[in-house]
This record gives C-alpha cells, sequence and structure tokens, in this order.
C-alpha cells in the first residue's frame, strides 16, 4: 500500500474519533452542569418555595405537613461520578 492510501484510510478514522471525543466531551459536561444546577435548586430555592407556600397555607387557613426533606444520593456507588460522594440531606 502506498502512503497516499493508507492517509486516505486513517485520516477519516482520526476525524471519526475526535469527533466522537468531543460528543462525549460535552456530554460528560452537560450532565455535570445539570448536576450542579438541580443541586442548587434543591439547596436554595426550595426551601423558599416551601415557606411561601406554608405561608399561603395559613393565610388560607389550610394546615401542612413539613416540607419533605431534599436527599441526594450517589448512584454510582462509592468512588463513582455521582451526585459527589457521601449522601446528603438538606
Amino acid at each position: 500500500m502506498s502512503i497516499l492510501q493508507l492517509f486516505a484510510i486513517f485520516l477519516p478514522l482520526c476525524v471519526q474519533f475526535l469527533v466522537f471525543l468531543r460528543w462525549l466531551h460535552r456530554r460528560m459536561r452537560n450532565e455535570e452542569i445539570t448536576r450542579a444546577f438541580v443541586r442548587d435548586v434543591a439547596t436554595n430555592h426550595l426551601p423558599h418555595i416551601y415557606d411561601a407556600l406554608h405561608r399561603i397555607a395559613a393565610h388560607q387557613g389550610i394546615p401542612l405537613g413539613l416540607p419533605p426533606m431534599v436527599r441526594f444520593l450517589d448512584v454510582d456507588g462509592p468512588g463513582g461520578q455521582g451526585s459527589g460522594g457521601q449522601e446528603t440531606t438538606v
């Protein structure tokens, strides 16, 4: 085989592999951003939402129980990429 034929074979393979790595990196980064967003909403905004809900219910005369606890679980197991390690409760 000539060098030109090898180049014609390996160039598309290398380009496809680089496109795959780019796709994989974007997918992993997107999941990190989504995980951080969900954690931020649960820890910073849900307590305020439940507080406002309880105030509205008290104004309407509707008794409500305590708001549920927000729990994060490491679904990948120990050492995985999961939710960041140990189970935390907010």
